[in-house]
């Protein structure tokens, strides 16, 4: 992440957003943050004391005009339409919680300024759930692409460990017990910082994600070998871009069998669900949904 040595307190942000144990999307949204922080603060629109501590920056005098200047869309980076329009309240929910998030890390109490909770999205009955096991075990039973295997495998493991997708994709096979027995999942809170994680949790994998999981090892392995080696779990099934340019300008292709991002299991994820026959019906429009709902269900197995 670039610094910026104009103003100490985006160089000392840029230390503290290295250091927080976030997945990439939230990741994304902090950066939106700093870029704003630091287009605020050039345009002399903060305090002067903000530009030199960065406990100032964070600062409740500082934090409330800067929301006021970033919500009317004057600190946006490009334009829109042919201008800057104010931000939707999504989010202006999303930068007041990475604010929190920040302070936090900070070791500040967060100060929920202004608006309110966005609604959370509903989330699917425990018949519903049971309906996808079922039509996920259907699909074991017949002929499968890669990309529905994978997909399969990704949420018979969801089924099972109410997992968030950036903790889906840091999984490793070294992560996996014999015969795919159990697997050792290290939570990410979406509010924590470096350090929450711990040693994991080795949690039992059931019959469907251990027939799901046999399924995509050998997919994934050959893939693997093509692309020179990797020990995550998740990786691509086709060549795309690493979405940089090489030192002369050129696009740098990425073979399939590298690594899947946090975005690529969130794009297979929708893709698949409009994809694939009998899905549609029974997974939420988001990966998050999904794991409240089985997230809710072991709260109630274990009540």
């Amino acid at each position: 992440m670039p610094t910026s040595p104009e103003f100490p307190a985006i160089t000392s942000l840029d230390g503290l957003l290295d250091d927080l144990g976030v997945g990439e999307a939230r990741r994304r949204q902090l950066r939106m943050v700093r870029g704003e922080l630091e287009r605020a603060l050039a345009r002399d629109a903060l305090p002067i004391a903000a530009r030199r501590s960065l406990q100032r920056l964070l600062e409740k005098e500082t934090l409330t005009p800067y929301l006021r200047l970033a919500e009317s869309g004057a600190l946006r980076h490009r334009r829109v339409d042919g201008g800057y329009p104010a931000t939707s309240e999504p989010t202006n929910e999303i930068r007041r919680k990475c604010i929190d998030l920040l302070r936090e890390a900070l070791g500040l109490p967060a100060l929920h300024l202004g608006g309110g909770e966005v609604p959370l999205q509903p989330i699917p009955e425990a018949a519903t759930l049971s309906a996808l096991y079922r039509q996920l075990d259907q699909y074991l039973g017949g002929a499968m692409s890669p990309a529905q295997t994978r997909l399969t495998a990704v949420l018979a493991l969801e089924l099972d460990t109410a997992a968030r997708s950036g903790e889906l994709v840091k999984l490793r096979t070294t992560h996996l017990a014999e015969e795919n027995a159990a697997v050792l999942l290290r939570r990410r809170p979406q509010h924590g910082v470096r350090g929450d994680q711990g040693e994991g949790e080795w949690i039992e994998t059931s019959a469907l994600t251990r027939a799901a999981l046999e399924r995509w090892r050998p997919i994934r392995q050959g893939l693997v070998e093509r692309a020179h080696g990797t020990s995550k779990l998740w990786v691509s099934l086709w060549m795309n871009h690493a979405g940089v340019l090489d030192e002369n300008g050129t696009t740098v292709i990425r073979p399939a069998g590298m690594p899947l991002e946090e975005n690529g299991l969130i794009a297979a994820y929708r893709i698949g669900r409009l994809r694939y026959e009998g899905l549609r019906p029974l997974l939420p429009l988001k990966l998050e949904q999904l794991r409240r709902a089985v997230d809710a269900e072991r709260q109630r197995a274990d009540a």
